[in-house]
């Protein structure tokens, strides 16, 4: 049996390919295992500075394995439970990893995994390629994270439209939208999505992760609160030998030669 996700370690950046494009790399419980597997080795890592998660074949994800759902010994309710149980999993890994994720679509990012996109921290998407909610046109309900970091894109009105109306969604409309970060020529992607990771594994590592947890944490808090876990993060970025060497590098006006495991 083929693995249901590829690991193409690259110097500091590893990409992740979910591997069953004969169904569309429709989301099962093997692949969520698998994809959380990798993200919590490559996150452990203190090598790896950037992790890339895209799909084999037409699809990056149309969603949750219907057929796994529907054959399910105990109903698809029971199957759904069991599944999102798994691919939450998957998504808290994401959000709560202190480094870069990001999302390669190149292909239709459906349902589980329109979300899955939606969870990491940039998405580069094929010109070709197409986003759609999916869910509540066959009467569901978003998972995934859908409806959290949707309407932290793009708005509460702008999600409740697409929740609503589920229509496909070009690249060039999810650019618009800032659903997406960058368009790219499919033939493009993988390599725009590699060139913004290894721009990035050139920063401080540290930094990066102090950062994006502040801005994960800042729609769900007080200014007040806020303003004292910048205050703390800000020391925490000026005693690490990253931030000391980036003042330093301003001071002498030269580029920051941050450490490199």
């Amino acid at each position: 049996m083929s693995e249901v996700v590829l690991i193409d370690r690259q110097g500091a950046i590893v990409q992740l390919t979910l591997n069953r494009p004969e169904v569309y790399n429709a989301l099962n419980i093997d692949t969520a295992q698998a994809l959380t597997r990798a993200l919590q080795d490559f996150g452990a890592d203190p090598a790896v500075h950037g992790i890339i998660i895209t799909g084999a074949g037409k699809a990056f994800s149309a969603g949750g394995d219907i057929k796994f759902v529907l054959g399910h010994q105990h109903g698809p309710a029971a199957a759904f439970h069991e599944l999102a149980t798994h691919v939450h999993v998957c998504v808290t890994e994401i959000r709560r990893l202190r480094k870069p994720v990001i999302a390669a679509i190149n292909g239709v990012a459906a349902g589980g995994g329109f979300s899955l996109a939606l969870a990491c921290d940039f998405r580069v998407m094929a010109a070709s390629a197409q986003l759609k909610q999916g869910f509540t046109s066959n009467a569901l309900c978003m998972d995934g994270g859908g409806t959290f970091h949707l309407p932290r894109l793009v708005g509460l009105a702008r999600a409740l439209e697409i929740s609503a109306f589920d229509e496909p969604i070009s690249a060039e409309q999810a650019l618009a939208w800032g659903l997406v970060t960058r368009v790219a020529a499919a033939e493009q992607l993988l390599e725009t999505a590699r060139a913004m990771a290894e721009t990035l594994a050139q920063k401080s590592l540290h930094t990066f992760g102090q950062v994006k947890t502040l801005l994960t944490d800042a729609f769900d808090t007080s200014l007040e609160t806020q303003l004292e876990r910048e205050r703390r993060g800000l020391a925490a970025c000026a005693g690490h030998a990253d931030g000391l060497e980036g003042m330093h590098a301003f001071i002498e006006k030269r580029p920051p030669r941050y450490n490199r495991q």
